[in-house]
């Protein structure tokens, strides 16, 4: 099955399934209050862009959300990586991120607005603790599973905690974060919506607590259909930057 054709079928399908939605819209069998047509949606999309009002929002929730998953990668890629090769930092910091794993996040969003305000911190911090929990666990287990083997042979051959780093543990956890960027980015974008959802003057997150507010569902199904489109295409440049990165996986 080649790609393209699965492609081509997945396009036919969306297709269909817009052409009967719309159909059923026309035909009254669906409430516009609460199932618009697609025809309204895209034309409150397109309404957006047209006056120019959705920009600062975007701006404000790409903001946050990039801001949160840089800020998570580097730090949940430290503290992954010290609770790892540090067996007494392991011991007191990874019960922590197990709580903090254990209880959905996003419900630390109204602290978070307490703690930081309306503006952006608090949506940077909530993006931030979905981000760095995952890039913990996933840069703690990337280097616990590496071969013992592996590591006892350059320990054998003379190398030291460098030549460890920088040849074995290094590219075990570059895999297994590019594994898990897709899930990052798909985080990052979630707390920030969410933080805005909460409390905000302006983003996405915001737009769609107006639009429910106003029982606008066709604004609203417009911004979750704008959301997705953004981290799909954000999705596929990360699957673009993991196959070029690890190629040397064969």
């Amino acid at each position: 099955m080649s790609p393209k054709a699965a492609w081509l079928r997945q396009a036919v399908a969306f297709i269909a399934l817009i052409g009967v939605w719309e159909a059923c819209a026309d035909a009254g069998y669906l409430n516009p209050l609460y199932m618009p047509a697609p025809s309204n949606v895209a034309a409150a999309l397109f309404q957006l862009f047209a006056q120019g009002t959705i920009w600062p929002h975007l701006i404000a929730t790409f903001s946050a959300a990039l801001g949160g998953l840089a800020v998570g990668l580097v730090i949940g890629t430290a503290l992954g990586a010290t609770a790892a090769l540090t067996p007494l930092v392991g011991e007191l910091l990874a019960p922590v991120m197990i709580a903090l794993n254990a209880v959905p996040r996003v419900v630390l969003a109204p602290l978070f607005v307490i703690w930081f305000g309306i503006g952006i911190g608090s949506k940077v911090a909530l993006s931030f603790i979905l981000v760095a929990v995952l890039i913990f666990f996933t840069v703690f287990t990337g280097i616990r599973e590496v071969d013992r083997r592996l590591v006892e042979r350059v320990v054998t051959l003379g190398g030291g905690r460098g030549a460890l780093l920088r040849e074995v543990y290094g590219p075990s956890v570059v895999a297994w974060i590019l594994g898990n960027l897709k899930v990052a980015v798909g985080f990052a974008f979630t707390g920030a919506v969410v933080g805005e959802f909460v409390a905000a003057t302006k983003g996405l997150g915001y737009l769609l607590s107006f639009a429910q507010s106003s029982y606008n569902a066709a604004l609203m199904l417009a911004l979750v259909l704008l959301i997705m489109a953004f981290v799909l295409a954000l999705f596929g440049l990360t699957g673009w930057l993991e196959r070029r990165l690890l190629r040397w996986r064969g």
